[in-house]
């Protein structure tokens, strides 16, 4: 599109209207169909949010059943919620939105709210083509897959559209057609409203359709996209199709970017993962939302990161877990089988193995040795614990939380630590071991008699 198009569109306000009434039946769940994640985001937020890149004006979703689960999903988003009831087709379904939209002057956009992963620079591209020297009243988003399947035809010519038309409904000429019908549009608003009602249901299932709107606007164009940009997801083996898609092209730009992925399969990005250059991420490494790798870490095999930030130069695993508001200093490591929750671990700093640090800082190059529990939960409230810079715990230890160990402090292997120590002191606190000489002996000569 050309830069007067797209100045032009950007003048203009925009809304977005996503379809999310659909039962969704075939995923057999409870949870409404349009909130099940795809790279730990549901459905919904990846299109919202790529609609609010765009600068939309106002966001309506039209839902049927299940409508509090869609309502609280996006409270306090500044979404409109549109009841379809009955569900009379995609046409009608659009006409929902007509109320919250009163007064709305600009261009609409229709989404399909289980159609979740359309970029925003697909929808920038219709909304620019409704402002060519053509001035289209409607732009449908086309695609070409490799297996046209049962989707809807469009018929079109030098990309002006002259029909589309549901395979159902269609002749043998049309079904041999390869570019298909996403469902989505760009429509002009002064047009919209009054094209949807000369909207019949004169077909074989007896539905208001979207697409009739095309035929009735007397000029309509079509903008072509990737069809993995539009694939629908309709039962949980499309959804985890569409998982694998994403996490496949996720992957290609990690490495793409710098990252080494020793077993790119293996790995699984949410959709927000940040990985800087030359890090390393070993096989069976899992990320959950909002992980930040910084440059030269490594991640060893089968570790989780959730909600935590890695700083250059860390070593991470294997078999570690990160978890929200951990924050891993520059060069710390986290050794095999520890997890960390909402702790800061200073530069330099080490936990090595089959540990616990929750609700903590640890100072820079603080070692923390085996098996080492920060007890910071009463079973009512959490409290802190405060580790020292250079501080040294011994393996088996217990830090009941709220406590502080001062910088340089050594704490004894297998110590239950209830109080603060002081900086570069030792403390010991366990058991005084007792030696009683021949009492084994005594004892299995004892048991033998028996």
């Amino acid at each position: 599109m050309s830069t007067d198009q797209t100045a032009s569109a950007a003048l203009r306000p925009l809304a977005a209207v996503i379809l999310a009434a659909g039962r969704g039946t075939r995923m057999k769940s409870d949870l409404h169909k349009v909130l099940h994640p795809i790279a730990g985001r549901p459905m919904l937020a990846h299109l919202l949010a790529s609609v609010d890149a765009i600068g939309a004006a106002a966001r309506v979703v039209v839902v049927g059943s299940g409508r509090e689960q869609v309502e609280a999903a996006v409270a306090g988003q500044g979404v409109m919620v549109a009841v379809q009831d009955p569900q009379l087709g995609t046409g009608h379904a659009v006409q929902q939105a007509e109320a919250a939209l009163a007064g709305f002057e600009g261009d609409v956009l229709i989404l399909y709210g289980d159609v979740p992963l359309v970029s925003a620079d697909t929808m920038q591209a219709m909304v620019a083509r409704l402002h060519a020297a053509d001035a289209p009243a409607v732009v449908v988003l086309g695609f070409r897959p490799d297996d046209a399947a049962h989707y809807g035809r469009v018929i079109a010519a030098d990309g002006v559209v002259y029909r589309i038309v549901e395979y159902k409904d269609a002749d043998e000429a049309e079904r041999m057609v390869d570019l298909c019908n996403s469902g989505l549009m760009a429509v002009r608003s002064d047009a919209l409203w009054h094209l949807l009602a000369r909207v019949g249901n004169h077909n074989a299932a007896g539905e208001y359709y979207l697409t009739d709107i095309v035929a009735l606007s007397g000029h309509a164009s079509v903008v072509e996209t990737d069809p993995a940009e539009v694939a629908g997801i309709n039962s949980r083996g499309e959804l985890a199709a569409v998982e694998a898609g994403w996490q496949a092209r996720r992957r290609v730009q990690a490495m793409a970017d710098g990252a080494t992925l020793i077993a790119p399969d293996t790995v699984w990005f949410a959709h927000d993962t940040v990985v800087g250059r030359d890090v390393t991420i070993e096989p069976n490494v899992v990320f959950g939302p909002g992980a930040v790798v910084a440059d030269g870490v490594t991640i060893h095999a089968f570790s989780h990161i959730a909600g935590a930030t890695i700083a250059s130069g860390a070593d991470v695993g294997p078999y570690a877990r990160l978890r929200p508001g951990a924050e891993i200093g520059a060069g710390a490591k986290v050794g095999n089988f520890v997890e960390i929750k909402k702790a800061v671990l200073g530069a330099g700093a080490k936990v090595n193995h089959l540990s616990y640090i929750g609700d903590a800082d640890v100072g820079a190059k603080a070692n923390v040795g085996a098996g080492t529990i920060t007890c910071n939960y009463d079973g009512y409230n959490k409290a802190r614990t405060v580790i020292g810079a250079g501080a040294f715990v011994g393996s088996n230890s217990a830090l009941v939380a709220p406590v502080v160990i001062g910088h340089g402090a050594i704490v004894g292997a297998g110590s239950v630590v209830t109080r603060d120590v002081e900086a570069d002191a030792l403390v010991v606190a366990r058991g005084r071991q007792e030696a009683h000489p021949g009492w084994a002996a005594r004892f299995r000569a004892r048991m033998a008699k028996r």
